[in-house]
């Protein structure tokens, strides 16, 4: 499924025009990246939680010269699922 099939889905469900789902798919994932820009954590009970994980800098390897490069530290978004989310697929 892509945006506009999920979009379509949303407007489906919630009988809304597909103007109107979009909008609100679009204003969810720009309050949702806002937030986590921030450094906020994002918990939807029965979901899921989005947050920001920290990577330390590292040493790594060229795998083409073999050559030891330095990986600077950086910041990942990264999305868990719920237990009961999860469970509900079993």
């Amino acid at each position: 499924m892509n945006k506009s099939e999920l979009v379509r889905e949303i407007a489906n469900n919630a009988g809304i025009t597909l103007k109107d789902a979009g909008m609100v798919f679009d204003s969810v994932v720009v309050t949702i990246t806002e937030a986590l820009k921030k450094g906020e954590k994002i918990q939807i009970s029965g979901f899921g939680t989005f947050e920001v994980k920290e990577k330390a800098a590292r040493e790594g390897l060229n795998p083409k010269t073999q050559e030891k490069i330095k990986i600077p530290a950086s910041k990942t978004p990264v999305f868990k699922f719920g237990k009961a989310y999860k469970d509900s697929f079993n």
